[in-house]
């Protein structure tokens, strides 16, 4: 054991002068992941406190699991976590899904231009943060004055509120989510097809192969590992929620939490709202603890299935 210390010390120090430039711009990144990942973990004792503002932390008495109690006792942690998961397992299976089949198309595209003007077109969203897209969303669905609500009453029909009508949401939601990431998605797995050997392809048209034959056993058996790391990621996320989309783009509207309320709005609102730190840490822990088996689950089964694609 010590023979294996001195072993792995003495190659990390040659490795540290061989690249000791690498290691220097490592640096920021490191002190970054440190700072905003490593140290704020501290606050988790939050969780097991009933925080008391004149003694601050460090004098806070610790309550055990109450705070989980309590967290779990309320309606919303059902609310919160259904939201959560139910609108990410439908992200997650549109997106990809869609993300794919684009790619596929603009794989298959021969005329340069208009390849180049599709991918632009389908980049843009990506680039726009949820707060200019709120902004044009209320453009079009104001109570008063918005765009759909108005040009449906020049059909008779009764003037919608749609900042109040919580039904309208789910699928406005997805559809918003699937506009903004399918560009940047479909872009990974685009250049997975642009990196497979034209060999394949040419080898399978002379055998008389069409073009959805040439995508079922060439391009989408390469694109497996791709999307099983992308999997993996999404499963570890789904207990996380995009905050803009669920929070910016409804307005922060009450009548709509029933469908718009995720953890991470209900830990930004028991923050801002409820002034309950204790609650939040609790359930910002929860979301965090789940998120990382499920990192775990998703990985072994991945393994399970075939070694060569697991992230670890």
């Amino acid at each position: 054991m010590l023979g294996r210390k001195r072993t792995f010390w003495r190659t990390f120090g040659r490795d540290l002068r061989e690249n000791h430039w690498l290691y220097i711009m490592c640096l920021p990144a490191i002190a970054t992941l440190l700072v905003f990942c490593y140290l704020p973990m501290f606050g988790l004792i939050i969780a097991f406190q009933k925080m008391d503002y004149k003694v601050g932390i460090f004098g806070s008495p610790l309550v055990g699991l109450d705070n989980f109690k309590f967290l779990f006792s309320s309606s919303d942690a059902w609310v919160i976590t259904r939201n959560t998961v139910a609108y990410n397992i439908v992200f997650i299976i549109l997106g990809m899904t869609c993300s794919v089949l684009f790619a596929l198309m603009i794989s298959e595209m021969t005329n340069k231009l208009f390849t180049k003007t599709m991918q632009t077109i389908i980049m843009m969203p990506h680039f726009l943060s949820w707060a200019v897209v709120a902004i044009i969303v209320y453009a079009f669905l104001a109570p008063t004055y918005g765009f759909v609500t108005n040009y449906v009453k020049n059909f008779g029909i009764e003037r919608i509120n749609f900042y109040m009508n919580p039904s309208f949401w789910p699928p406005f939601l997805v559809s918003l989510n699937l506009w903004k990431g399918i560009g940047y998605s479909s872009v990974v797995y685009l250049a997975v097809i642009t990196g497979i050997s034209r060999e394949f392809y040419e080898a399978a048209m002379i055998d008389g192969a069409t073009k959805w034959q040439q995508a079922k056993y060439i391009t989408i058996p390469h694109l497996r590992a791709m999307v099983s790391i992308m999997l993996i990621m999404s499963i570890g996320g789904i207990f996380r929620g995009d905050f803009g989309l669920f929070f910016l783009v409804p307005m922060d509207s009450g009548p709509l939490y029933p469908v718009t309320q995720i953890i991470d709005t209900y830990i930004y609102r028991g923050l801002t709202q409820l002034q309950n730190p204790n609650m939040t840490a609790a359930a910002g822990m929860y979301q965090s603890i789940v998120g990382f088996i499920l990192v775990l689950i998703s990985n072994a089964i991945v393994n399970k299935i075939d070694p060569d694609y697991g992230m670890f």
